[in-house]
């Protein structure tokens, strides 16, 4: 080999280990720019994750890593330490979550309403603006009932109405839960002409409708808010507290807020932001 040869092939070596420098801190770098947050399925299956956390990630260079569950099982991830952030939607549990320890503060961010979907011939006689009037129709007529049974805020949602409709211990002998969540419950509704109690972010984005149409709607028992928390590293001291308690900060600022504000579905809005109300 001449000297112009080896020459050549040690500045070729020295560019190969300095990228493969460059690419590892790189890769360093993302690492510890990325956070884990468990959420229910609802803000992903709506698509307003798809929205909103390419809007966080342009603001702070912080990736989120979403795992998407029903509410209780979100919560019952962050009490083990394997997420940062908890977004979810069963106030209660929210609480209890904060009071127990495992969540710094609670902190509101948004809301939206749940809907009763079901056939469209409605053989229940279901429709209206009652909730605890439908069910107590759905209960009576044994009409076919979809639950998600999953332990979400959807699914504590709806217990409450059941409860509160007197009808806790009979429901029919149409009620069925799939232990599933929000999407696959409304997959199962579609294809058995059955109600379902969903929130409304998540039917807006939902394709596979077949016969299902909206029937109950606009009580206000059928509020529905969301609310984000910190782990508590005093738990966990793996907690990415700094960076968890950016997204807090910025999904509740007004720029975060504005971004849940601008997502719509076919001109309709989904979420409706409310962090300083």
């Amino acid at each position: 080999m001449t000297r112009s040869e080896k020459s050549t092939s040690l500045t070729t070596w020295l560019r190969a280990l300095v990228l493969s420098f460059t690419f590892a801190t790189l890769s360093l770098q993302s690492t510890a720019q990325s956070i884990v947050m468990s959420s229910t399925t609802s803000t992903e299956q709506s698509g307003l994750f798809g929205h909103l956390l390419p809007a966080f990630k342009n603001a702070s260079g912080i990736d989120i890593k979403v795992v998407a569950l029903g509410t209780g099982q979100a919560l019952d991830m962050a009490r083990r330490g394997d997420a940062d952030v908890v977004f979810v939607h069963d106030q209660v549990a929210e609480e209890k979550f904060v009071a127990d320890g495992f969540g710094v503060k609670r902190f509101p961010v948004m809301y939206n309403d749940f809907v009763v979907v079901g056939p469209q011939a409605d053989p229940a006689n279901a429709k209206g603006n009652d909730i605890v009037a439908a069910l107590k129709k759905i209960a009576a007529s044994n009409a076919a009932f979809v639950s998600r049974g999953d332990k979400s805020g959807t699914h504590a949602a709806e217990l409450r109405f059941w409860n509160q409709a007197g009808q806790a211990a009979q429901k029919g002998t149409g009620y069925k839960e799939c232990g599933c969540g929000m999407g696959p419950a409304l997959n199962i509704g579609a294809s058995t002409g059955a109600y379902v109690l969903t929130d409304r972010g998540t039917w807006l984005n939902f394709k596979n409708r077949a016969d299902l149409k909206i029937l109950v709607e606009g009580d206000a028992k059928l509020f529905n808010q969301y609310g984000v928390m910190v782990v508590n590293p005093a738990k966990h001291a793996h907690v990415k507290q700094a960076d968890a308690q950016k997204f807090v900060d910025w999904v509740i600022s007004a720029n975060g807020q504005a971004a849940i504000a601008a997502y719509k579905i076919g001109g309709e809005s989904v979420f409706f932001p409310n962090a300083n109300k």
